[in-house]
């Protein structure tokens, strides 16, 4: 693997978040990014928006995490 720098880690962070949060929606109906930071709040939204920009990120370091 690569060296992988903090916003690679950040961004790897943020992607598992994302992926466990959907896991929770698709099995229990249950929303945790959501139920922390209040729905649709301002705070909610942002987070969703680093989510959504990390998983482009880490698809274009693929090819790094895979050295």
């Amino acid at each position: 693997m690569g060296k992988l720098n903090l916003i690679d880690w950040i961004a790897i962070v943020l992607v598992l978040i994302g992926a466990l949060n959907w896991g929770l929606v698709g099995i229990f109906n249950f929303n945790i990014v959501s139920t922390i930071l209040k729905d649709r709040s301002i705070l909610c939204v942002v987070m969703y928006g680093l989510i959504g920009v990390s998983s482009i990120y880490v698809a274009l370091i693929l090819n790094k995490l895979t050295k």
